[in-house]
């Protein structure tokens, strides 16, 4: 079985190793433009010996973003902002992906540290949209959005992706979890619409479906093409893993490498049994139920719980954030723990055990 640190094929492109960095909110970027925080941020997990960095939720529309401090990919500046990025991981030897995102009925918050949770129209915040007017708890109520609205954001999605490319990013994540839009759609939880991207299975998941098919075009048959999903709502009612695991059958097909699963986001006061590695069974039974690669992602901390959850199959990677913002050189750190011989930057290497 492969190990931690073993690399990872995936379309032709080869990822050295098996420790990757969790997309992370930085809530700092102006106008949607990253900045210095980022290369600095992005720069040490490169420097780290991490084999794939997943860039923070980036909106491909500009009131697809979480807060008004998240980046995007929805214009030129956004792409000369992001290369020098994904030039220095490159030459870190990791690769770098980006996560597409549309926050949905959860979009369009005020900084950290704010006394108020929705941006004002002062501040540049906006109309959040959803599948259905339901407000998440303590949000605004959204506009539903309208089937030629559902089309124009597939569009941007590809757009979008395209942009992805350009700046030079080897792969796309598209955000399809923690209750932002596009799992809005798939949740019978906060999507109650009749028309055809509502009501049954096959409704529900039809956007997510067809923004897939879009950036699949929009990127080419050789890039990596992933999806993070929440695997369930953690709720009577809600998503289920075996909504998982058909969902999974179902985008391989449109050209999905790997399923990055999370959980949870989509309703407040879900009963969540949080704990050190608490999502990886839900990798475990995409992956052994569905022909889809998968990366786990959760409270993993441990190189030893890393490695495990590589070698016993339960997931084809691990992703990491708190640890990584505790510790971006973690790789670095856990290959010395397991005995594995991994190549250092050579400013680091004085440093090396």
């Amino acid at each position: 079985m492969p190990q931690l640190f073993d690399p990872i094929v995936i379309r032709g492109l080869e990822i050295k190793n098996r420790a990757w960095v969790s997309p992370m909110c930085q809530y700092c970027a102006k106008d949607g433009i990253v900045g210095e925080w980022h290369h600095v941020h992005l720069g040490s997990f490169a420097s780290g010996g991490a084999g794939l960095i997943i860039a923070e939720a980036s909106g491909v529309v500009a009131e697809g973003r979480i807060s008004i401090g998240c980046p995007g990919l929805y214009n030129e500046a956004q792409v000369a902002a992001w290369t020098p990025i994904t030039e220095f991981a490159h030459s870190m030897g990791a690769k770098i992906g980006i996560q597409l995102a549309h926050a949905g009925r959860k979009a369009g918050t005020a900084l950290p540290g704010s006394d108020h949770l929705m941006a004002t129209a002062e501040e540049g915040g906006w109309q959040a949209v959803a599948p259905s007017a339901i407000a998440f708890e303590g949000y605004a109520v959204p506009h539903a959005l309208t089937v030629e609205e559902i089309h124009e954001l597939v569009k941007e999605f590809g757009a979008a992706a395209k942009r992805a490319i350009k700046a030079g990013f080897d792969l796309v994540e598209i955000h399809a979890a923690h209750g932002y839009l596009l799992h809005e759609f798939y949740s019978p939880l906060s999507n109650q619409r009749t028309d055809e991207y509502g009501g049954d299975f096959e409704g529900r998941v039809r956007f997510l479906k067809e923004v897939v098919q879009e950036v699949r075009a929009s990127i080419g048959e050789s890039v990596p093409l992933f999806v993070r999903i929440s695997a369930s709502d953690w709720t009577e009612g809600g998503w289920t893993i075996e909504d998982s695991v058909r969902l999974a059958n179902e985008l391989i097909p449109l050209g999905v490498d790997l399923i990055d699963t999370s959980s949870g986001g989509n309703v407040p006061n879900a009963k969540i049994a949080v704990g050190p590695g608490y999502q990886v069974a839900f990798s475990e039974a995409i992956k052994r139920k569905s022909a889809m690669k998968t990366s786990a992602v959760g409270m993993i901390t441990d190189p030893v719980q890393a490695n495990t959850i590589i070698e016993s199959g339960q997931a084809d990677a691990v992703m990491l954030a708190r640890e990584f913002l505790r510790n971006p050189r973690w790789p670095l750190h856990a290959a010395h723990v397991l005995g594995a011989e991994i190549k250092w930057p050579a400013q680091l290497v004085r440093g090396k055990l």
